[in-house]
């Protein structure tokens, strides 16, 4: 059994593929999203154990179980042809979402995911 995060989860559009991928051969066991609806709407595609954690950023890695595999849906707007091009400064609601990578990877250097 492969356990997972969901970083950046937004709706569950990334698990979602994986939990047809893999069947009954994949469980997650944290989630982590910062908007609300986002939430809201995940809430209602999976029915997990355990609650939507918030503000990656503020989230320690000792509080985020054992994993094998890491889903992040990297916020791209910072870099995107649709964004403003800001990339690491780029700055929404006070947030700077071109950073954010650094926190997926701050988590699975700590965790060593398969």
């Amino acid at each position: 059994m492969f356990k997972s995060i969901d970083l950046f989860a937004g709706i569950g559009g990334i698990r979602l593929g994986f939990d047809y991928a893999f069947t009954d051969s994949i469980k997650t066991v944290f989630v982590s999203e910062l908007d609300e609806h986002a939430k809201k709407t995940y809430k209602a595609n999976f029915h997990d154990d355990f609650a939507i954690s918030g503000d990656i950023t503020k989230i320690s890695v000792d509080e985020i179980p054992d994993f094998d595999i890491c889903l992040a849906g990297f916020p791209c707007q910072a870099f995107s042809l649709a964004g403003q091009h800001k990339g690491f400064k780029d700055d929404y609601k006070g947030m700077a979402r071109g950073t954010l990578f650094f926190d997926a990877a701050r988590i699975c250097e700590k965790k060593k995911p398969r």
